[in-house]
C-alpha cells in the first residue's frame, strides 16, 4: 500500500508540474496575442489613413489638378 501511495504521489506531482507549465505558457501566449492585437489595430488605422489620402490624390488627379498647383484660399 505504501508503494501505491508513493506512485500516486509522484503522478500527482508530475501532473501539477505540467499544469503549472501549461498555465505559464497560456499566460505568455495571451500577452503575445494582446500585443499583436494592438499592433494590428494600429496598422489597420494607418492603412485606412493612407487609403483616404490615396483616394484624395486620385480624385485631384482625375480633375486634372495636382494638389500642389492649387491656389491658396486667399486668392
Amino acid at each position: 500500500m505504501n508503494e501505491e501511495n508513493r506512485v500516486l504521489s509522484e503522478r500527482i506531482d508530475e501532473l501539477e508540474t505540467r499544469v503549472a507549465f501549461q498555465e505559464d505558457t497560456l499566460s505568455q501566449l495571451n500577452d503575445v496575442i494582446a500585443t499583436q492585437d494592438a499592433q494590428i489595430r494600429s496598422l489597420v488605422a494607418r492603412i485606412r489613413d493612407i487609403s483616404e489620402k490615396y483616394q484624395d490624390l486620385t480624385f485631384e488627379m482625375q480633375k486634372g489638378q495636382k494638389p500642389g498647383d492649387e491656389k491658396p484660399p486667399h486668392y
